[in-house]
């Protein structure tokens, strides 16, 4: 349950608290989409953060799981990680701003675009949401240097991401760990009174 300090946006609610909700997501997947627009942003950031009922309980963190049958997904992952580092304080709008353009880069409309034009048109988002001085850091974090085979300035946080996916045996998004341990049940469906009560079941006051 740990988290790279340069990935400290990752998380909501207070990083102290005591108990550890993971969600394992893809930026290109449909549910993962569902699920943070419906658990997360209706239901979990409410309970946890601005003095919900477990502020200081519960943190929440997002792990990034890239599904490589999915071409551009990597370049989605690539353009969070880039506004963590550099605007960490807008990286969850960015989130919130990747799922609600995430059809721009499925299969069928990105299918024609090289790498490096997924890339901007990410970059070119990102600047929409950070600004335009922040977003050239983030356009900078994407850039491929040169020749050979080097890659971007956000490869070693991804790969740290896509490790701890690994670790966890986790292979479909979007999925859930409770303080370490993987939960199956949790669904992208889950509303107000499964998320509830699972946090009620769960957590102890």
């Amino acid at each position: 349950m740990a988290l790279l300090p340069a990935l400290k946006p990752f998380c909501l609610g207070q990083y102290a608290s005591p108990n550890t909700l993971e969600l394992f997501i893809d930026y290109n997947c449909p549910y993962s989409g569902k699920l943070l627009r419906n658990g997360v942003e209706k239901t979990i950031k409410p309970l946890i953060t601005n003095n919900g009922k477990y502020d200081g309980v519960i943190k929440l963190i997002f792990r990034l799981n890239p599904q490589p049958w999915h071409a551009s997904t990597t370049f989605m992952h690539e353009g969070s990680v880039a506004v963590a580092l550099a605007a960490p304080e807008h990286w969850y709008e960015f989130t919130l701003a990747l799922y609600e353009n995430q059809e721009r880069w499925f299969e069928s409309k990105a299918a024609h675009l090289t790498p490096t034009q997924i890339r901007g048109q990410i970059g070119d988002l990102a600047e929409q949401v950070v600004g335009k001085e922040k977003g050239a850091v983030v356009k900078d974090l994407l850039t491929i240097p040169g020749d050979g085979n080097r890659t971007n300035k956000v490869t070693e946080e991804l790969k740290y991401n896509i490790k701890i996916s690994r670790q966890n045996g986790i292979h479909v998004t979007p999925s859930a760990c409770w303080n370490g341990l993987h939960v199956p049940t949790v669904s992208s469906s889950w509303g107000e009174k499964e998320w509830t009560e699972f946090f009620e079941q769960n957590v102890k006051l």
